[in-house]
């Protein structure tokens, strides 16, 4: 027999202004121009502007905001859906605060980067002196399309035939496709369409002289041995070539001289792309100062033309269904107005506190740019700071970016663990880490240290860490095991 009970259970509810809130704040500022345009494309109740009321319709404007924030509190209870918390949030994803003023209100702070300009165009150029018909042309063309940003290509043959036949309506067969690929892998830069790393390096070495000894060496390395050198099992080359310490040396470093990605910086030509941060820190010489980036922080008021246009419908004394429906309407979009201009305000506020509450933790960090004075700071840390939710901070702490005089840096390089240390304080994961970096770049490179040698020192320096969080460590800082850091 089935028994029946009642099962109370707690569930926390969002309201559609704190979903609009949530989805403003991880926004970066990069995006945030374009999602304020969408909604002032969306509703014509919101407008670009400081909300300063017009003279005439001043003392309408304030009674109509009484009577709109009346109506929003019946309608907020009346249609905001029950949406549940778990399906915006997820771990991953004002006194003394500053806003931009005086001589940064006007300035972006874009940071300019390099990128390389247009590969792509470079080879297609190479191909016209090829003096291909149009048939080869086209299928030259597509596999130049099917190169990487790396200047790979790894579609097989098979599959790129399929591509011709289905996109282009390209009859043709691996055996022509690889006839035309041995053409475009002669164009610059060298290595530029290969299928791997090793046919990369041999294109690159097959244009230099194999007369030459160290070449000779070098190539039949990669083409018979590339697993031995790969592993950096040098003795057994040597033994299986029959040649020296010295000449084996020469051809690791001709090797090891050529570029594994051929398509990065291959035309030589630079472009602007720009880096927008979050927020600005200034130093004055006194004292640091946190600054909004004034693109965090949009002109919007709601319509002046709207408030007066629901007044009207509003004390209208006839109100047929088409007026009923006119004043829902004009209502629904000035409380979209209202509650996206609020979003913004309480976006820029939570911004502000939490990146202070950053600036208090790494204080010292931010007057030197000395990654050994990072404390350990991890996202609990942040929300009790500043009262907020940790998964507010993960939020905010994901995609936003802070200029510094050492380079724009993403607030999540300011978080770390804490490793405990012989003096009772505990140090930052991240100084921990600047340490194993120090000591394996000064470590001799004939005799590289191995993660057990690197325990023993940083317990010498007084760091309390385990070999295994060593090798976490070294792992996380893209540094392989000793016996793939040995140079002859």
């Amino acid at each position: 027999m089935q028994k029946q009970g009642l099962h109370l259970s707690q569930q926390q509810k969002l309201t559609p202004q704190q979903i609009q809130y949530i989805k403003l704040l991880q926004i970066p500022t990069a995006e945030l121009d374009a999602r304020v345009e969408e909604e002032l494309e969306s509703n014509p109740a919101l407008e670009e502007g400081d909300d300063i009321p017009e003279k005439d319709s001043e003392d309408n404007s304030d009674e109509s905001d009484d009577e709109i924030a009346d109506d929003n509190e019946d309608y907020s209870k009346d249609k905001e859906e029950d949406l549940g918390l778990d399906d915006y949030m997820s771990d991953d994803d004002y006194s003394g605060y500053k806003m931009q003023g005086d001589f940064y209100e006007q300035e972006e702070r874009d940071m300019p980067l390099a990128s390389t300009g247009s590969l792509y165009e470079s080879l297609l150029t190479q191909v016209e002196f090829l003096n291909l018909n149009d048939h080869k042309e086209s299928i030259a063309r597509h596999l130049i399309g099917s190169i990487e940003s790396d200047g790979y290509i790894r579609r097989d043959l098979y599959s790129l035939a399929n591509d011709l036949a289905f996109t282009q309506n390209i009859e043709t067969d691996e055996e022509e496709i690889e006839e035309l690929l041995f053409k475009v892998q002669e164009f610059d830069p060298p290595g530029i369409a290969a299928r791997d790393l090793p046919e990369c390096l041999l294109l690159q070495l097959k244009r230099k002289d194999e007369r030459d000894p160290e070449v000779f060496q070098a190539i039949t390395i990669i083409k018979d041995y590339f697993d031995e050198f790969s592993k950096k099992h040098y003795d057994k080359i040597k033994q299986k070539l029959g040649i020296d310490d010295d000449q084996l040396k020469k051809a690791i470093n001709l090797i090891t001289s050529l570029n594994p990605k051929p398509g990065d910086n291959s035309s030589g030509e630079v472009k602007s792309q720009y880096m927008i941060p979050d927020f600005i820190l200034v130093n004055d010489g006194i004292k640091l100062g946190v600054y909004l980036n004034s693109k965090n922080a949009p002109e919007l008021r709601v319509s002046h033309a709207y408030r007066e246009m629901f007044d009207t419908y509003d004390k209208s004394t006839k109100k047929d269904k088409k007026l009923k429906e006119a004043v829902s309407f004009v209502k629904q979009k000035l409380d979209a107005a209202r509650w996206f201009i609020d979003a913004i305000q309480q976006r820029q506020q939570t911004l502000l506190r939490t990146m202070n509450a950053i600036l208090n933790f790494q204080y010292e960090y931010f007057l030197e740019g000395d990654e050994a004075k990072l404390k350990p700071m991890v996202l609990k840390d942040v929300a009790a700071a500043v009262s907020l939710d940790i998964s507010t901070v993960s939020r905010i702490a994901s995609n936003k970016t802070v200029q510094t005089d050492f380079g724009v840096l993403p607030l999540k390089f300011f978080f770390s663990e804490g490793i405990s240390t012989d003096s009772g304080e505990d140090a930052s994961s991240r100084e921990v880490k600047s340490v194993i970096r120090d000591l394996i770049e000064e470590e001799e490179k004939s005799k590289p240290l191995p993660d057990e040698k690197l325990e023993e020192i940083l317990n010498e320096k007084g760091y309390n860490i385990a070999r295994r969080t060593i090798a976490k460590y070294r792992e996380q800082l893209g540094i392989p095991v000793a016996r793939l850091r040995k140079k002859l």
